[in-house]
């Protein structure tokens, strides 16, 4: 999409992310990242943690399931999405926002840990087609055309 603010953050989780489902029983998670870059300390002539950004992340579906079953507090991820504003008012009529990041896909950071990859199996679509539906007897084979329907020479093909 043209207007939105694709973003990349590689930081810890800051607790175990909070799986819910919707009525519709789509899965939702919802986790914090926290991002803290290391800044070097001219006076002690060291290293040392600068100020951590926290970033709200929503994740959705299979990757919010997968999420909430692989990562824990602590884990370094690399969480890339789109950054959107989460805007709402309050019971006392003051306005807030705050900074949202709707997840893409995430990652194991494997700067300071190995990472075992295994593939989820994917259920079958539910079946969501009209009966009368001809794509769904559709075939990948073109059946042959019997030689008395083959179209005239003076005749178009379709």
């Amino acid at each position: 999409m043209r207007n939105e603010m694709p973003l990349t953050v590689i930081g810890n989780l800051v607790d175990d992310p909070e799986l819910r489902f919707t009525p519709a029983g789509v899965a939702v998670a919802r986790f914090t990242v926290a991002s803290t870059p290391r800044v070097f300390d001219r006076e002690t002539n060291s290293w040392r943690d600068g100020e951590s950004t926290f970033l709200d992340c929503t994740a959705w579906r299979q990757l919010a399931e997968n999420l909430a079953e692989s990562a824990s507090k602590g884990a370094r991820l690399v969480v890339a999405g789109r950054l959107r504003t989460d805007r709402w008012e309050t019971p006392e009529g003051e306005r807030r926002s705050r900074m949202v990041l709707d997840v893409d896909d995430v990652g194991a950071s494997m700067t300071f840990a190995t990472v075992t990859i295994s593939r989820t199996p994917r259920a079958a679509p539910p079946r969501e087609s009209a009966p009368d539906d001809p794509w769904t007897t559709a075939s990948t084979v073109r059946p042959d055309t019997p030689a008395d329907a083959a179209p005239a020479a003076n005749e178009a093909p379709f």
